[in-house]
């Protein structure tokens, strides 16, 4: 379960991160976020917490903390999601990533310690 996750999180977010910088669909979120200013950063953060969930597969340390800043993120994007009043099904991915995330960030953790 840990290991198919991780994989699903590092296709997630790589393909995210990418179509931040990309399609024009994110441009218009990112608008209607009123966060026009953060759609590139965001999207380097999404990619390069992917990359570190992908060296986790050999350095957990790296892998847990890419987790942990990918739940971060998801944390502000959910808090984002209900601040704009997305409702709950928009805000349910964000929710979703963010707790998976944590859960990868322990379950690297637990490796790191053992």
């Amino acid at each position: 379960m840990f290991t198919a996750l991780h994989l699903f999180c590092i296709v997630s977010f790589l393909g995210y991160g990418v179509g931040c910088l990309v399609t024009e669909h994110m441009v218009g979120e990112f608008s209607r976020y009123r966060l026009r200013q953060f759609r590139v950063p965001i999207g380097i953060l999404q990619i390069l917490g992917a990359i570190g969930l992908l060296a986790g597969l050999w350095v957990p340390a790296i892998g847990g903390l890419a987790a942990g800043g990918l739940a971060v993120l998801m944390l502000l994007g959910l808090g984002l999601r209900l601040k704009i009043r997305d409702g709950v099904l928009l805000s349910l991915p964000a929710f979703l990533y963010m707790l998976i995330c944590a859960w990868l960030c322990a379950g690297f953790l637990d490796q790191v310690l053992r």
